[in-house]
């Protein structure tokens, strides 16, 4: 008897025309490095009394469908995160390529996705259809491997024994490294950062209207948030200062490879609390600003995502 590995698990993605409704194609390979998006159904307890100490067959709750999957910064497949996060970006470019990739936050309806979690050996094939991307956050560092973690919420989940992905198509994985990253300020480099968190959530609120199958009838996105936290040597008063005034300013966080593909988020307008600078004892000073940011009144956005790869369209 076969029995399930990591190593030959496979994840499939595609986008959704109608909420729910698994396409008959279109599915392309997703890597990934974890996962835990799984449906789960509690059982409750019975309340009856009168049969005895011993409790009477436990009730089925609700089903919830949700979860983490861990997915690599590369400059193709990272694309359609982003497009789970923010919607169909503005695409431009030349056919032979290089494409740049805008996408903009503030889009008032997201789009669905159908993914797929295979175990061939067993064989398992579980798909989860109406998948909405319920956060989207990564970290940069002076090493390690660099990924990001996209929280999902599905709408169910449909077990079986042959794939209904079909043909999928495959990416060129090109990973950004922590060591092709870079952080600016205002358009200018941000020196002295030890580590940064960049956290973009869509605040999705689950319709858990009353079904048959227990399912949920969609999950719509509410006011987004834009957080984050850096962790900096302190070596200039500039950041702490600008906590004090509270005033705004743009911070860019950048990945480029030498063959030219290229992301970049940037955040408009970024407000700094002030921080408690504490001295720990004879080792460098750090301080850390536990960021937010906000709306741009100038371009009326609160964030804008950049890549720049050879995928024609997402």
């Amino acid at each position: 008897m076969a029995r399930a590995q990591g190593a030959r698990a496979q994840m499939a993605l595609a986008f959704e025309t109608t909420y729910g409704t698994v396409p008959a194609s279109g599915f392309t390979r997703m890597p990934f490095a974890s996962t835990t998006l799984g449906s789960e159904q509690p059982l409750l307890n019975s309340e009856l009394l009168g049969y005895g100490r011993d409790p009477l067959a436990p009730i089925k709750d609700a089903v919830t469908a949700d979860g983490d999957v861990v997915v690599p910064l590369d400059a193709a497949a990272f694309g359609f995160w982003l497009k789970a996060a923010f919607g169909a970006p503005v695409t431009t470019g030349a056919a032979a390529g290089p494409f740049t990739h805008e996408f903009h936050s503030g889009a008032w309806t997201l789009p669905s996705m159908s993914i797929e979690t295979a175990m061939p050996e067993v064989p398992r094939f579980a798909m989860y259809s109406g998948c909405v991307l319920d956060s989207l956050t990564w970290q940069m560092q002076r090493s390690g491997l660099l990924t990001a973690t996209a929280s999902l919420i599905a709408q169910g989940e449909s077990i079986a024994g042959t794939s209904a992905a079909g043909t999928l198509a495959d990416l060129g994985l090109k990973r950004f490294g922590h060591f092709n990253g870079a952080i600016t300020r205002n358009g200018s480099p941000l020196g002295n950062i030890v580590s940064a968190e960049i956290t973009y959530a869509n605040t999705l609120d689950r319709v858990e209207t009353i079904r048959s199958d227990g399912w949920i009838d969609g999950a719509d996105p509410s006011i987004a948030a834009l957080t984050g936290k850096i962790e900096v040597r302190f070596a200039d008063p500039a950041l702490v200062n600008q906590a004090i005034a509270g005033e705004p300013c743009a911070l860019s966080f950048a990945y480029s490879l030498p063959s030219g593909e290229s992301f970049t988020f940037t955040a408009h307008a970024v407000y700094l609390p002030r921080p408690r600078i504490e001295i720990a004892g004879p080792q460098g000073v750090q301080a850390s600003f536990d960021w937010q940011a906000a709306r741009d009144t100038t371009l009326g956005r609160m964030c804008t995502a950049l890549l720049v790869n050879g995928i024609e369209e997402y």
